[in-house]
């Protein structure tokens, strides 16, 4: 890992905290959690407040998400919302962080220039135990407190007021009044500060959770589909006359679900020859096939003549593994017909030819469960599944790890949204 972390593939672009004052109010937020401080004097922090430094100065990476539902969050300042998200266990809790700053900014903006904001996302269950407990979550609700009491301070203050209003006597209650006056000196003025978030419920939508292995939940009109390991507990058993399963290891029946809902892009010249997916799948391919046979390859000299002479000279592997003439003849049919017939390739080669539909709500999570079905395009894993990068990663020679790193670099962080744009018709990702 130690290459992710110097090129901020692994924990990049996180706000930097070194104001004593932030410093503090983070650790009045850990004790509200019942965490002991920290003595760091500066440290990064992701959208939701999460810390590698922190994680490893508490000996717990998971200090935030203890039991992988109902996960935590600390929030110092409204900036965190252009921040990405560096650890959660479901794919959506971006898009969840991302809906709650916009539907609270103003009471948000508010709190943080005196106060931390801190709380949970509380799901509907404590502990996940069975895909039955995954089923379960169709709505979150955030639980937000502060670390100063900014927000109980507020309430109280508002209490009075109406208070105030509602009983004729009371404004001779000098008690009532010092409380009041002294109140407004932490809170301001609460009828131009708007202290309480506006909006805390949410509707948890499809997702993928790191349960059981891994698991995919897709949201349709009037049916769930989980996509896991069969193994999972609660596999075909919980709620089966609305929950339709499929086994994670099946890639005829995922892709059948993926198409005939309408979350696919199948194979056109029309798209195909614009986005350059497939010629760019293909090259992954190859890059993969060289990492294996030799992997102690000086990869800086991976150009064109290098890649023909490795294919001319290992023609019998590169036949064999198939990945490489399967798509060169692909692109030849697309050149000729337009598109491709389907029913005539391979469940598992199918994928190489799709991307998600780039319109659908589901796109983001479609995009990484094709990911995982090709795991050597790194590319595309490290954009949609990086945990599955991140496992892969971790069986690349130093070699190869140094490429990646390189490659990564030097062509994705800087040009994401064009790359994202180009090969999968994809704009800016909304939760990760």
């Amino acid at each position: 890992m130690k290459h992710l972390l110097e090129s901020e593939l692994v924990y990049g672009r996180l706000l930097l905290i070194e104001e004593p004052h932030l410093v503090q109010r983070y650790n009045k937020a850990l004790a509200g959690f019942g965490l002991p401080p920290v003595t760091l004097e500066r440290f990064r922090i992701d959208m939701m407040g999460f810390s590698p430094e922190v994680a490893q100065a508490l000996g717990d990476l998971d200090y935030l998400d203890p039991l992988k539902v109902n996960r935590r969050f600390i929030i110092l300042t409204p900036e965190q919302e252009r921040l990405p998200l560096a650890h959660s266990s479901f794919s959506n809790t971006g898009a969840l962080m991302h809906r709650f700053f916009e539907a609270n900014a103003r009471a948000l903006h508010a709190i943080t220039i005196k106060d931390a904001v801190y709380g949970e996302i509380e799901d509907s269950v404590a502990a996940v135990d069975t895909l039955d407990d995954l089923l379960s979550i169709n709505e979150v609700r955030f639980r937000v407190l502060s670390a100063d009491d900014l927000l109980g301070k507020a309430a109280d203050l508002r209490g009075l007021v109406d208070r105030l209003v509602a009983e004729d006597d009371l404004w001779r209650d000098d008690e009532t009044l010092n409380r009041m006056v002294e109140l407004a000196r932490v809170t301001g003025d609460i009828r131009q500060n708007a202290l309480v978030p506006d909006q805390l419920v949410f509707r948890h939508e499809a997702f993928w959770a790191n349960h059981f292995g891994g698991v995919y939940v897709f949201l349709d009109e009037k049916t769930a589909t989980v996509i896991c390991d069969p193994e999972a507990p609660g596999f075909r058993r919980s709620r089966p006359w609305q929950v339709s399963y499929i086994p994670a290891n099946d890639p005829k029946l995922i892709f059948d679900f993926l198409a005939r809902t309408g979350r696919l892009q199948l194979p056109r010249a029309s798209w195909v020859t614009q986005s350059g997916l497939i010629e760019h799948r293909r090259a992954m391919a190859v890059e993969d096939l060289i990492a294996h046979a030799l992997p102690e390859t000086d990869f800086s000299r991976l150009d064109p003549v290098f890649i023909q002479t490795f294919l001319q000279r290992n023609a019998s592997a590169v036949t064999a593994e198939g990945t490489y003439p399967f798509l060169t003849e692909k692109l030849r049919e697309l050149g000729e017909t337009g598109e491709v017939r389907l029913d005539l390739v391979a469940p598992r080669q199918r994928f190489l030819l799709v991307r998600a539909e780039p319109g659908h709500r589901d796109a983001w999570l479609t995009n990484r469960l094709i990911a995982a079905q090709i795991p050597q395009d790194y590319l595309s894993r490290f954009i949609f599944d990086r945990e599955g990068f991140y496992l892969r990663y971790e069986e690349y020679s130093d070699n190869f790890r140094a490429h990646v790193v390189s490659r990564l670099t030097s062509s994705y962080l800087r040009n994401k949204r064009a790359i994202r744009e180009k090969l999968y018709a994809m704009g800016d990702e909304d939760h990760a």
